[in-house]
């Protein structure tokens, strides 16, 4: 099941009419779900892990995982929001990942259109997220639907994305890459 990693206002925009479950009142009661400063509790936890860690990345370092053919790829998420969208290949697949206008949720799309490899940038001068491919000045939206141009209503195919600490991004991934920013 392919993924998202969006914030609730993103994924409630997209759908408005979607479902949200109620937390179960009795876990609720006993405390048994996690306190809203878990995030900052935890940063003050020490990473365990069994075993070492490379010194590419700080081991609280959030990251974008990315994994497709058995290859993957740790995106440092500070460096995501400075290049985004970013242009790659992962596991021989023409992919790029993309931060959305709430500069927190993200997603990644294969660029093959109809055999075809897509190169996207972002809109100059737009003030929402655009983005437009090089190849045919479609434009295209966060979902990965073309809205304008050419390819006008075709749907880019999803890529599954984590957000992760790097060090347990490294852990279940222990032969992954770290994109380097600015390296395409």
């Amino acid at each position: 099941m392919v993924h998202d990693e969006l914030t609730f206002a993103t994924w409630k925009r997209e759908k408005p009419q979607g479902r949200v479950l109620r937390p179960d009142e009795e876990i609720a009661r006993a405390g048994k779900y996690a306190p809203a400063n878990w995030e900052e509790r935890m940063a003050t936890v020490p990473v365990a892990t069994s075993f070492t860690l490379d010194e590419s990345l700080e081991p609280r370092t959030l990251v974008v995982g990315v994994t497709v053919n058995g290859a993957s790829k740790a995106y440092p998420f500070d460096a995501e929001v400075r290049q985004s969208p970013i242009i790659d290949d992962v596991g021989g697949m023409p992919v790029f990942l993309v931060v959305g206008e709430d500069k927190k949720s993200v997603r990644a799309f294969e660029r093959l259109v109809d055999g075809r490899k897509l190169e996207f940038f972002l809109k100059p001068g737009s003030s929402s997220l655009v983005l437009v491919d090089a190849e045919t000045g479609s434009e295209w939206d966060f979902t990965g639907k073309a809205n304008g141009g050419p390819l006008s209503g075709r749907q880019l195919k999803k890529v599954p994305v984590l957000n992760d600490y790097w060090f347990d991004w490294k852990a279940y991934h222990p032969n992954t890459i770290v994109y380097d920013l600015g390296s395409r």
